[in-house]
């Protein structure tokens, strides 16, 4: 296994660390590549990544990829762009996921009508059930959110108030209303290298209104990469372009916002910070 340094003691030459709370390890654009760019993300003080599973047939896979690496946790769920090509899964299925101990969130779920609009009804009804698994597991849901505000928004306030859950809005490049809603729900808002492109001006300052405490970053890689490698591929190790974007945003120094993000991180993904590797 690879060891991350936030396992060990505190070094003042390293940078400030940061968790990439958001990548696809089992993309095939990382195909044999993992341990080497997990090791690039902990040279960059990336020191914890979260890879997200999106179809559930994947979900051995992306799972074996937490357990060979330490710093490497995981969440499965179906995106709503892959509901209509896969089996609807059940609330009682998502538990049983939930039970391994390096699963530490229910998705990427969500509503997606810019590509599958067709498919709206079944989203819907895919993001219900992954609602009511974040309630009944107390792990934070991951939603994913395009051209769907309203509905979005109608259906995280209604299954909130049938039971409460806790939520991260993924990748969030939506309305600055969406944004209102899913924070005044107590949900969290992550930053991705969509809002450190010269043209999300609008983005950022819907971040910059947010409460700092309500922050993540990530990358969503492979795709999405920031600044200076835009148009490449993206790998965890450039969350740090993107938090240094949402540390002048906050008016923070680096270190300092990196530190508030991790504690937003703990906070949220509880299971990850209570987390210890085997001796």
């Amino acid at each position: 296994m690879t060891t991350p340094p936030h396992m060990s003691a505190p070094d003042a030459a390293q940078p400030p660390r940061i968790t990439d709370s958001h990548c696809h390890l089992d993309f095939s654009d990382f195909d044999g590549q993992q341990a080497e760019i997990i090791a690039r993300a902990h040279a960059a003080g990336v020191t914890r990544m979260v890879t997200i599973c999106t179809k559930l047939p994947q979900e051995p896979k992306v799972r074996a990829i937490a357990e060979a690496h330490d710093s490497v946790f995981y969440a499965a769920g179906i995106h709503p762009m892959s509901v209509a090509d896969h089996a609807p899964t059940t609330v009682e299925d998502l538990i049983a996921l939930a039970q391994h101990p390096k699963f530490v969130g229910l998705g990427e779920t969500g509503l997606d009508y810019h590509y599958t609009a067709e498919s709206a009804q079944a989203q819907q009804d895919s993001l219900r059930i992954h609602c009511a698994a974040a309630a009944e597991t107390g792990l934070p849901l991951i939603i994913h959110s395009r051209d769907a505000d309203d509905d979005m928004a109608r259906i995280l306030a209604e299954e909130h108030a049938n039971a409460p859950y806790s939520c991260v809005m993924h990748c969030f490049s939506s309305s600055a209303e969406l944004g209102r809603a899913a924070l005044d729900l107590g949900f969290y808002l992550s930053m991705s290298g969509i809002a450190a492109f010269p043209r999300s001006t609008e983005l950022r300052e819907i971040f910059a209104a947010a409460p700092v405490d309500r922050i993540l970053v990530e990358t969503d890689s492979p795709y999405l990469a920031p600044p200076p490698h835009r148009g490449k591929r993206n790998e965890p190790a450039y969350t740090a372009h993107t938090a240094r974007v949402g540390a002048e945003l906050f008016g923070l120094d680096y270190a300092a916002f990196a530190a508030r993000t991790q504690a937003n991180f703990d906070r949220l993904f509880w299971k990850a910070a209570q987390w210890q590797a085997p001796a």
